[in-house]
Formats: structure tokens, sequence, C-alpha cells
């Protein structure tokens, strides 16, 4: 794959009318769920002569599916607008005709074609009742790499208007699964986070599970059973490289990278015993963090690296934990009824998700990593495997169910879901998916 870089993606105009918060009139707040959608209309971008008409038609696209799922934001049905993008481009905009129409906020863009030949695309951002320009940003890369430019652009307008981070500009690693459910085949699987340019990087010869990935985003662990031996993998997304980072027979997870991206914290069995290491991937030294009969499993670094968390069934039943990144002061989060599993801390530091299960039914849930606040967002006959969107207000994970006559099959889909329990959302992938690892934001 070939590597591109925000460097690649340069940005040439800075915000072209910054307004103040309190200035600005069109906002949204991600916290409430029964928030009512902000009308958005995203116009046609306008292609100067020379330039792709195609992606000034099919940008404006991705833009408006992106703010959509995040359910935040109602985008106009295009063949509501009465002003077009010619118009627009050379007039600016009829406020009046779009607020005719509800929209709240207007995007609007020119596509260029450049002499080296590559594309610049420039946006804008409107508050339509106040008719005021709230941002304006122009970007330039090659013509094939578009859609990540609609992404940027989606991750800027959702910043503008909601204050948080956007998380459009990122990718989800996963576990696609085919086949019988006894001889299920199961590849790595890559794609970007709206299930774009899906591809595989697994043949699926072997058993691929629990993929995790590097803080830099282009570096992927994971484990497999090659000849029926657990390994973990390591694999550069950039050239395809694979590489083996160590037999650990009994290993019952697969590691996580330490934030800095210098370690890899996992769970081993030696001798009848699991327990928490981490390894140097420079010197490939480990080192033992936990020293307990009960088993100590799961682990997952906070985001400052200072501590971490995993699951243990130390106190007689299977229960979150955090200690110290050294391995001291581990103290116990969880109370509840039921078993704890696989816990993530939040990007934000703020959250830690977890799986729950209670009674034979499965729960994803969110707790602070003092254990207050304990909540379940949602639930199934079996879901499990959260993982975080890059700014923390979004989990992804896959839900579990049987199929056939007499249940003899199974199925497996990811979703998505925000931090209020609403807005469930399907990501569609080519076969059945599980274990998905949400990237941080392209480099």
């Amino acid at each position: 794959m070939k590597k591109i870089t925000r460097a690649v993606v340069m940005l040439l105009l800075a915000v072209m009318l910054p307004l103040s918060a309190a200035q600005a009139k069109v906002s949204v707040t991600v916290d409430s769920p029964t928030l009512e959608p902000l009308p958005i209309a995203i116009s046609t971008f306008h292609a100067e002569p020379g330039a792709d008409t195609t992606v000034a038609r099919d940008m404006p696209s991705v833009i408006s599916a992106d703010l959509e799922r995040t359910g935040l934001f109602s985008p106009i049905n295009p063949r509501a607008f009465i002003q077009d993008a010619a118009s627009i481009n050379a007039q600016g905009p009829r406020f009046g005709e779009w607020r005719a129409i509800n929209a709240q906020a207007l995007i609007t863009g020119t596509v260029t074609r450049s002499s080296d030949g590559r594309t610049r695309v420039e946006f804008r951002l409107w508050d339509v009742f106040s008719e005021q320009q709230l941002a304006g940003m122009a970007y330039t890369t090659t013509p094939q790499n578009w859609r990540r430019i609609a992404h940027i652009i989606a991750d800027e307008i959702y910043k503008r208007i909601t204050g948080e981070e956007g998380y459009f500009d990122s990718r989800i690693v996963y576990i696609a699964e085919s086949g019988p459910a006894m001889a299920r085949k199961k590849r790595l699987a890559i794609m970007d986070q709206d299930g774009a340019n899906h591809h595989y990087l697994t043949d699926g010869n072997t058993l691929v599970l629990t993929p995790r990935f590097s803080p830099n985003q282009q570096t992927i662990t994971y484990l497999a059973y090659y000849k029926r031996k657990p390994r973990v993998y390591l694999y550069d997304i950039d050239t395809g490289k694979q590489q083996v980072l160590g037999d650990f027979p009994g290993m019952t997870f697969a590691p996580r990278f330490s934030p800095d991206g210098r370690k890899v914290i996992m769970s081993m069995a030696q001798d009848g015993n699991s327990d928490i290491y981490t390894m140097d991937l420079k010197t490939r030294r480990i080192d033992r963090l936990t020293n307990h009969l009960g088993i100590d499993t799961s682990p997952s670094y906070a985001p400052d690296g200072k501590r971490v968390v995993f699951e243990s069934d130390r106190g007689g039943t299977q229960q979150l934990y955090v200690m110290d990144a050294n391995g001291g002061d581990a103290k116990r989060i969880t109370f509840g009824k039921g078993r704890y599993a696989n816990p993530v801390w939040s990007p934000r530091g703020d959250l830690i998700a977890f799986t729950r299960l209670y009674q034979g039914k499965f729960y994803i849930g969110v707790i602070r990593p003092d254990g207050s606040g304990e909540r379940l967002i949602t639930s199934a006959y079996h879901v499990e495997g959260p993982t975080w969107s890059p700014n923390g207000r979004v989990l992804a994970y896959f839900k579990e169910v049987p199929t056939g006559p007499k249940g003899e099959g199974r199925q497996a889909k990811v979703y998505t879901i925000d931090l209020t329990g609403y807005n469930e959302r399907q990501l569609k992938t080519p076969v059945d998916g599980s274990d998905p690892a949400w990237s941080p934001l392209n480099p």
C-alpha cells in the first residue's frame, strides 16, 4: 500500500474567517441522546475547467455520509436545493434560498486541477441564519486520494460545529469470517472507518485473532495459530511485511501497544498460571507485571501510559482491575453481578469500555477508571470486542447471532454506537466480521 501522510495532504488556507464559539450560532452538543440532528446542506462542489467532475460530485456524498452516521447531522436531500454549485461559485450563497429549505449550515466547495496534475479542493462552512462563514480550508493532493480529503473535511466540519475532534480520517482492522461454524475461515482485513477501501491483509490459511493498532497507525499486532501454535505477529501496513514478535504458548489475548509504541503488553500462561507481561520491541526484553494465582489477562494502557486496566478472577469472579504501569497498587474497580472482560481504555482517558456477561446475556458498557459511573450501552445474545474511535466518542464492536434451523451456524457483524447508547449502526463488510480495532487518526 502506498503511504499517504498528512504531509502529502497540504493545508493551503487557514481558517478564512475565524469566529469564537460564542459568535457561532451553529453548534451541536454531542452528549445529548435526544438531540435533534442539525439540518445541513452539502452542495455539489464546483469543478473548474480541467478539474475532475466526478470528484466534485462524489466528495460531498462522502462528507454527507460521514456526518449523517454520527446521528448529530441531518443532511438535506440535494433535490431540494434551489441554488446550484456554479451559481454559488459565481455569486456566493443566496442565504434566503437555503433558509427556505430549513438549512442551518451550508457546505460549499470548489475543485481545481493544479499545473502538476494534482487536485486542489477548497471548502467553506457557512452559518445560514447569520450569513457568516465559519470555516474555510483548501487541500492539495493526488487525484486518487480524494476520499481521504472528504474525510478530513468532514472532521473539520464536525470539530467546528461540535467543539470535539473528528474521527472520520481513520481506519478499522478486523477479522473477516466466512464458512461454516465448525470450519470458519478467518482473515485479517482493513478498511476506512466507513467501510470503503476494503482489502484483506492475510490469506486465511492461518487462524488469526484480536488485531490491535500501534500508536503510529502503520503497524498492527495480532495473534495467529501457525501449525496449531500461537504466535504474535507485527504487520507493517505500508510494506505488507510481517514479522514474528514471539512464540508464546498459552497466550490468552493478543498484545496491545503502549501509548509510545515502544512496548507491547500481554497475558502469558506459564506453569499453568496467566499473568501480565510487557515486551520491549527494540530489545525484546520481557518484564513480568503481575504474579498472582488468579488469571490476569486482557491488559490495556491508559493513554498517558501510567496505568493499566486488566481483567482478573483473583477475587473469585472475573472483574476489572487498575494498576500502575509497573504492576503495583492493583485495585478492583467493578463489583457488579456477572463477569467483566475485554477492558479497553478510552483515548480521552476518561472511561474504560468493557464486556459484561450476566444471566446468559452480553453487554457493552463503560466505567470511569476509579470505578464510578458504570453504564451499560448495548446488549445482545453475544456482543463483544469494544474498541474506541480516535476521539473517544464512539465505540465499535461485534455482534454474533446463531443461524440455521437448529442454531448450528453463526453470523457476526461489526457495529458502532455512540456513548449515549443511541445511534447504533451496522458497518457493512463483504463477509462476517469480528474483533474490530479502530486506528488513531491517519498520520
